[in-house]
């Protein structure tokens, strides 16, 4: 099975990074047309160019948007289906790790992905969807499911992605909208993220928690998250949480109820 083949698909952050690996793998897979929507103009026309001499400039578009505003970010969603007619998969990419502007992160990372989820599951691929089931794929972390205490700010709004993953992802919502949600926790990921991140925290001490990790963290390639949003997409099911990390194949993480965690 692939359920990207002859789909459309629209993703934010995907002028760089781990956002533009899932446009190229997603078309290697059969996609029909993907939109790049991102706030980086230079990033957005260069990822533009970039899958239009690989894939043909037919299949892709890139549409400037800040994804915490929602009339900027639904204009991507109008631009999709007034080209492509069509719009099955949703991924909620864009993030920032800066807990120095928390403020913004919040927005982005998690406002942002309320925004998307909210188009997509309400107003778009239930209108606009090729066949009988349209996909969102919240981008989290890995640190949403750790204690990630260099960076306590950005690790909250990625359990907050993981929260509405699973809430939007229960049968009651899938019943009326025929939307599957999932949620992706990549883990270390060699992205402008990762390399800028010891800059991007709340201070000195922070930064020192940074550099005792990173001897330890085995860091993997975009193109193996790329990989592993495939597989995901084919086997997931509606509000699973998956990982990718160490360039292995991603495993499903079990969540108990509270019930379940509840110590004695």
């Amino acid at each position: 099975m692939n359920v990207a083949a002859e789909k459309v698909a629209l993703i934010s952050g995907g002028g760089a990074g781990i956002g533009l690996q899932y446009a190229k793998e997603l078309l290697r897979n059969g996609l029909r047309a993907v939109t790049l929507v991102d706030i980086n103009k230079v990033n957005g026309e260069n990822a533009l160019k970039e899958i239009s001499e690989e894939f043909g400039g037919d299949q892709v578009m890139f549409v400037k948007a800040d994804v915490t505003d929602k009339e900027q970010y639904e204009e991507a969603f109008k631009q999709t289906v007034d080209k492509f007619k069509n719009l099955d998969i949703v991924i909620n990419n864009a993030g920032v790790m800066n807990d120095a502007i928390w403020e913004r992160q919040i927005s982005v990372n998690l406002v942002g992905t309320i925004h998307g989820c909210i188009l997509a599951l309400e107003n778009y691929l239930p209108k606009y969807k090729t066949e009988s089931e349209g996909i969102i794929v919240n981008v989290s972390s890995v640190s949403g499911l750790e204690k990630f205490q260099a960076f306590p700010i950005y690790a909250a709004t990625k359990r907050a992605v993981i929260g509405l993953t699973r809430a939007w992802g229960k049968e009651q919502h899938y019943w009326r909208t025929k939307v599957r949600l999932l949620a992706l926790c990549p883990g270390v990921t060699d992205t402008p993220l990762l390399r800028e991140c010891l800059e991007r925290n709340l201070g000195p001490a922070y930064q020192d928690i940074m550099k005792g990790n990173i001897p330890h963290l085995n860091v993997q390639s975009a193109e193996d998250v790329a990989l592993s949003l495939i597989y995901v997409l084919n086997n997931g099911k509606n509000g699973s949480v998956w990982v990718s990390e160490h360039g292995e194949s991603p495993y499903e993480v079990g969540m108990p109820s509270r019930h379940q965690l509840r110590r004695t």
